[in-house]
């Protein structure tokens, strides 16, 4: 939400812009967590693998439980994480 503004200005209408990360997972194939902003450290996550299509998650931040995630059902990527 912060830089919203300069990124309307980049992207235009090629991107969709929304005001939570509930809305951006409304029938989404995958997430990417791109910002460490702490409103996206700890999200509901039943009820964001509830809105998606696919419950699939990119962490590009490492900030996320991989685990606890997998246990949830998700197919969890930690970006940058070894093997």
């Amino acid at each position: 939400p912060v830089a919203m503004e300069n990124a309307r200005r980049v992207f235009g209408d090629r991107v969709s812009f929304v005001q939570n990360p509930y809305l951006a997972a409304e029938g989404a194939d995958a997430l990417f967590l791109v910002t460490e902003w702490n409103e996206f450290r700890q999200p509901d996550f039943a009820r964001i693998k509830g809105a998606m299509r696919q419950p699939i998650l990119f962490d590009g931040r490492n900030i996320w439980n991989a685990r606890k995630l997998r246990d949830l059902g998700f197919t969890y990527y930690g970006v940058g994480r070894g093997a």
